[in-house]
């Protein structure tokens, strides 16, 4: 019997988990096929349940894991398939180990593309990032409460109309604990200091001084249960106040 092209293992063991092993004809291979689809649902229930979340990093460090065990197994599919080579075969100009760097691409897909979900209410500073970011671009929806809405658009006509009403606005978390959060927005405009530049060098830097405040924000820690239950301790944060200042 010819033993497997270790190549053709190799590429096999790209596509699947498993599949390089089945080529070989181990039983392993329903094992690891078996995993790989458990795995995806697994990651899929975590990336749903905890990927916006204080908790954001177990689905992020789960999909780091799949990818590690993707290349294991077809690694190790390889090295058996060369095992089985009566003699070692001249490596060619283009090896076929170099496949395993195709798995690059999903690796930084995941690690780029998961932080556009991943941690925008995990902290309170994140949630106001998205509100203020949506405030100042006219872009507030239903997503948010309408309370918050509405104290947000009496600051906003406090600010006045023009389109850099938001320039010297700037908010700030003022107090915060386990379960609540509060913010501010202060009108600012800045000042010409003296410094110095270690110590002996003099010069000047602009400060930010405040003027007043336009609206104060209330956040709260609400306790998340992955989807079917179950609490593992994450909370995810939300606007659940805005007061406009008179």
């Amino acid at each position: 019997m010819t033993a497997p092209d270790p190549g053709r293992v190799l590429r096999r063991a790209l596509v699947a988990w498993g599949l390089g092993h089945l080529a070989l004809g181990r039983r392993l291979a329903y094992g690891l096929l078996a995993a790989e689809a458990i795995s995806v649902l697994l990651l899929a229930w975590l990336t749903i349940g905890l990927a916006d979340t204080s908790a954001y990093l177990v689905p992020f460090l789960a999909g780091v894991a799949f990818i590690v065990i993707w290349a294991w197994q077809a690694v190790d599919a390889y090295r058996s398939a060369h095992a089985l080579q009566a003699a070692r075969p001249p490596t060619p100009e283009r090896s076929p180990a170099a496949a395993i760097g195709w798995l690059s691409v999903p690796l930084l897909f995941w690690g780029t593309g998961f932080w556009l979900i991943g941690a925008q209410s995990a902290t309170p500073g994140a949630v106001l990032n998205r509100f203020v970011t949506a405030w100042s671009n006219d872009e507030l929806d239903e997503a948010w409460p309408s309370g918050v809405v509405s104290g947000a658009d009496a600051a906003e006509a406090a600010l006045g109309t023009g389109a850099d009403r938001f320039r010297d606005v700037r908010v700030r978390i003022v107090s915060e604990n386990s379960e609540r959060a509060t913010a501010i927005a202060e009108a600012i405009h800045f000042e010409r200091r003296a410094s110095r530049f270690l110590w002996v060098f003099p010069g000047s830097e602009l400060v930010p001084v405040a003027d007043g405040q336009v609206i104060s924000f209330q956040l709260e820690a609400q306790p998340v249960d992955l989807p079917g239950g179950g609490d593992i301790g994450a909370v995810r944060w939300e606007l659940v106040g805005a007061d406009a200042t008179p």
